[in-house]
């Protein structure tokens, strides 16, 4: 799978949101404001996740088609079953 500049650029805001929170850390902010950015951070890599695993999927279910396999159902459960691991 080839991973294009908008992926690249979700990963590399996830990575400036990490150091803004561990400068927050050694500046001794108030712990509600680390949470707040740890969960954006969170969010921003679940976001991540889901793209990364549908852009997969659409190009695994087009590879199946064009190789004659019409049987994508467990192309999808697979697809399901890493987005649910990664809770």
């Amino acid at each position: 799978m080839e991973y294009d500049d908008q992926m690249k650029n979700r990963v590399k805001r996830i990575e400036g949101q990490l150091r803004g929170i561990l400068r927050m850390m050694e500046e001794n902010k108030d712990c509600k404001e680390v949470i707040t950015q740890l969960s954006a951070a969170r969010t921003g890599i679940d976001r991540t996740m889901g793209v990364l695993v549908s852009s997969n999927l659409i190009e695994c279910v087009q590879e199946a088609n064009a190789a004659g396999n019409e049987n994508t159902e467990a192309l999808v459960k697979e697809a399901v079953n890493l987005l649910v691991k990664s809770r």
